[in-house]
Formats: C-alpha cells, sequence, structure tokens
C-alpha cells in the first residue's frame, strides 16, 4: 500500500489545535491587519505599508543601538561591534525602503496626500528614539506626543539617557584618552555637539593604529588598546554613513514627489530635510580623518 500524505516524512504537520506555531510567533495575521487607507488610489497602500515596514526597521535598529551601548557601558566592544554590524545590514535594508516610493511623481503622490492630514515621518517616536541614540536631542521633538503618556515617558526617558556616542566617549576615558570630563558630565538631555579634544583622540586612534609598531610609540596619547578602538571607530563610521544616506534618500523622494512644497506636518518640508542632510552623525570621526 502506498503511503498517504500524512503519513509521509517529508510532508508537514498541517493541523494544528487553535492557530499555527508561526502565527504564534510572528503575529502576521495582526500585522497584515493594520493597514487601513483612507483615499480609493491604489498607491496609497504601498505608502502605507512602506511606512510601517519602516517603523520596524527603526525598533530593530533602537534595539541594537541601545546593546551596542549597553556592551560598551560594560568595556564589552565584541559585543558591541556585533551589535553595530548587525546594524549596517539593517541600515541597508530601511534605506531600501525608499524604493518603492522613491520615483513618485507629483501627481501619484497628491492622488492620496490629503489621506495623510498633518501627519509627517518627524512625528514617528521611535525614529526620534533613533535620533536620540545618535545624540539628535531635542526637548521639543516630546511636543508632539503628549496626548500618548506612554510614548511621552519613553522620550522624555531617552532624552535624559546616554547616547551610543556618549558610552564611546566614556570608553575612550577609560582607555586613556583624554576626553574632557565636563564633556562627559554634560547635560545628556542636549544635542552633542562636536569637541576638539574629540577630534584628537580620534586622530590619536587612527595614526597610532595605522602606523609602523615604531610610529605607534612614538604618537602622543597613543595606547596599546588603539586598534580594537580603529576597529570601533570604523564600524561607527560605516553606521553614520548608512543614516547620512537614509537622509539623502529622504531627500530625494521627497523633492520627486512634492518639490518645495510645505511638509504635511507643517514643516519646511525639503528645505528641512536639505539642513538635516548636512549633519554628519558622530562628527569628530570625521574630521579627524584632516589630521592624519
Amino acid at each position: 500500500m502506498s503511503e498517504t500524505p500524512a503519513e509521509s516524512p517529508e510532508t508537514p504537520n498541517l493541523d494544528f489545535q487553535g492557530t499555527t506555531p508561526y502565527e504564534d510567533y510572528v503575529q502576521a495575521d495582526v500585522l497584515t491587519h493594520l493597514q487601513h487607507t483612507l483615499s480609493d488610489d491604489p498607491g496609497e497602500m504601498v505608502f502605507l505599508v512602506t511606512t510601517q515596514v519602516m517603523e520596524l526597521w527603526f525598533t530593530v535598529l533602537v534595539h541594537e543601538w541601545h546593546t551596542a551601548g549597553q556592551a560598551l557601558r560594560e568595556d564589552d566592544i565584541p559585543t558591541a561591534m556585533a551589535a553595530l554590524k548587525r546594524s549596517t545590514y539593517e541600515l541597508e535594508s530601511l534605506n531600501a525602503s525608499w524604493k518603492p516610493l522613491a520615483h513618485l511623481t507629483p501627481g501619484q503622490f497628491n492622488a492620496y496626500r490629503s489621506a495623510l492630514g498633518e501627519g509627517s515621518g518627524f512625528q514617528s517616536a521611535m525614529y526620534r528614539r533613533m535620533e536620540f541614540l545618535l545624540g539628535e536631542k531635542s526637548a521639543s521633538m516630546l511636543v508632539p506626543h503628549r496626548g500618548s503618556p506612554r510614548v511621552y515617558a519613553e522620550l522624555e526617558k531617552a532624552l535624559h539617557q546616554p547616547s551610543l556616542y556618549d558610552e564611546v566617549l566614556g570608553l575612550l576615558q577609560r582607555r586613556g584618552h583624554d576626553i574632557p570630563a565636563e564633556l562627559l558630565e554634560r547635560d545628556l538631555s542636549l544635542r552633542y555637539e562636536p569637541d576638539p579634544a574629540v577630534e584628537r583622540a580620534w586622530q590619536r586612534i587612527y595614526s597610532a593604529a595605522e602606523a609602523t609598531p615604531e610610529a605607534a610609540a612614538a604618537t602622543p596619547g597613543a595606547t596599546a588598546g588603539d586598534a580594537d578602538l580603529l576597529r570601533l571607530g570604523e564600524a561607527l563610521t560605516e553606521v553614520a554613513e548608512l543614516v547620512w544616506r537614509w537622509r539623502n534618500d529622504h531627500l530625494v523622494a521627497t523633492r520627486r514627489a512634492m518639490g518645495s512644497k510645505t511638509g504635511t506636518g507643517g514643516s519646511a518640508g525639503v528645505a528641512w530635510l536639505e539642513k538635516r542632510a548636512t549633519k554628519n552623525v558622530f562628527p569628530e570621526l570625521w574630521t579627524a580623518r584632516s589630521h592624519v
């Protein structure tokens, strides 16, 4: 007698009591029923799903950078490096999310733009937490979330916590680099501003780690751990570059879709994005290169 499909060793179990284990873990039914379009234009579904996917990537990146920051606080560079490396792959996926929206014509975008009302990406709480972790702190950005107590509390907590870069500076100081005490003890709720001493520290790290042993020994302020710190610096630089690419892709997609019109949330639209695109994340990692 031939085996029935249920008896075949190649046949997966198809009979479950209740929902499937996959559904229980992934919650796919929840995810795929979160799309509630407000116009009749078929392009709105693409816009909505793409935006929701971006929110999920923001969530992952916040998790990775929290992991990296905690590891750096504990002087665990390998764990921090692993989280930062994962985050670069995730940033590449996040940036690719612009693809479905990058070639919208003004007419295509206008077909459902009114459905957004005053909604705008700068109101994303998870994106704001991501920016706070990058050192882009601003108490005023909590204001849009006053109507959501849980979200507001999470953002307020993140505003006063060390950014990823703050944890890096603490590590540099513990490794013997001259990071000013006032920088480490500053008000963490304020946006990070470049500091000449941090630039000099990165300059010494790169100069010593990439020099011959004899030259490294003669580099003032260099330490034995500079090779590890250089690898950390490069991992952070990769993150910073991909964040810059995200901002530029956002700028270009917006410019194509709506030109210089005012943004949906009342922002300056393209002009605001252009200003954001000029800012470097982890700034001294970029300026120090001019002196190596």
